[in-house]
């Protein structure tokens, strides 16, 4: 494959401001590879470190954002031989260093040494460069292949399900026949649903706000959509599942959201957060601790549920596609950016294509 030496990539050149820039590509060291972008999805993450830089994140007019991508296989490091040029693969965001307690544990999205790259850590699109760009560099450890039935567009939304599937294994990971509520009709609360009935619960709502997600959601075969603007959630589950679900996942980052999603279990069941709020919330823990509830949270998609998400798509068992509403060149950039920000025009999942 013919590699070229410079490249176009989107570089954060100052607070909020994006710029396609000519930059050198980058050179596999060992044991890395050199993806060429297919495919990269926009993420709320991504906005919030244009807005307010993260810990070992580079600096402004070195950034390159994005950290939901594929592609396929340009060049290869020294000792890499489980991936060839040409392979079509997705990717994961986070390499730990491999020397901290958490990385030995397998917790490598918690990585202890977040963003000091001279200790070995990496998480692409936020403390090293990222998928907006023609070319990337990824470990060997972060690469997923793909079979030629999967699309580029859908396995750039990899990370989405390997987080999803992250935290359904964090919260015990068995759920057959269980009752399951999630609270967020956005990426994380659809893939949420979906893999609630993968996993054979018995029942999953999904409750949210936008028409238009909620009618994806029905299509997608949800047992039951729940307004929120009009229906008190709390009163509405505890009702119909006489005291509460087994579990709640809460994928809408809100305070509402989480208020709701710690009151609506059993006594002993469980919540899951997904949602990340943007800033501190307010939340009555007095219920929840009376009912012996459990509660769980997720960083990232560790310990490898991006092999787990790459199994589902390609068996067929997941919907990928339902939530790709957008498509953009990579020139395009700011109107993929601003698709993703706003409100009322019926986006999930924008992808920019470089």
């Amino acid at each position: 494959m013919k590699i070229p030496g410079t490249m176009r990539a989107a570089v954060l050149t100052a607070r909020n401001e994006i710029q396609i820039k000519q930059v050198n590509v980058p050179v596999p060291g060992p044991g890395e590879v050199l993806l060429k972008v297919a495919a990269c999805a926009v993420c709320s993450t991504d906005i919030s470190l244009m807005d307010k830089p993260g810990p070992g994140q580079p600096d402004f007019g070195e950034f390159i954002p994005g950290h939901e991508y594929s592609g396929t296989i340009a060049a290869v490091g020294e000792a890499v031989d489980e991936v060839k040029i040409g392979d079509r693969v997705a990717v994961e965001v986070h390499y730990g260093c491999g020397r901290c307690l958490n990385c030995r544990n397998g917790n490598y999205t918690s990585c202890l040494n977040w963003g000091e790259t001279e200790k070995g850590h990496r998480a692409n699109g936020m403390t090293a460069p990222g998928g907006f760009a023609e070319y990337v560099v990824n470990h060997i450890s972060t690469v997923y292949k793909i079979p030629d039935n999967v699309g580029f567009d859908e396995a750039s939304l990899i990370t989405n399900l390997g987080c999803v599937l992250y935290g359904f294994e964090l919260t015990g990971g068995y759920i057959v026949g269980d009752t399951v509520a999630v609270i967020g009709e956005g990426p994380l609360g659809l893939l949420s649903a979906q893999v609630a009935k993968i996993l054979g619960a018995d029942t999953v709502w999904l409750a949210g706000l936008d028409d238009y997600r909620m009618g994806i959601a029905k299509e997608l075969g949800i047992d039951r959509i729940i307004d929120v603007k009009p229906e008190d959630i709390v009163s509405l589950l505890k009702k119909s599942f006489n005291t509460g679900v087994d579990l709640a996942v809460e994928a809408s980052g809100s305070e509402p959201g989480m208020a709701a999603a710690f009151r609506i279990p059993k006594w002993t069941g469980k919540v899951l957060l997904l949602g990340i709020p943007s800033g501190e919330v307010s939340l009555d823990m007095h219920e929840f601790a009376r009912g012996n509830k459990y509660l769980y949270t997720v960083r990232g998609e560790g310990r490898t549920n991006c092999r787990r998400a790459v199994s589902l798509l390609k068996n067929g068992r997941i919907n990928l596609k339902s939530l790709i509403s957008h498509k953009f060149g990579l020139g395009d950039i700011e109107k993929a950016l601003t698709v993703h920000k706003t409100n009322g025009n019926n986006s999930i999942k924008v992808i920019v294509n470089p």
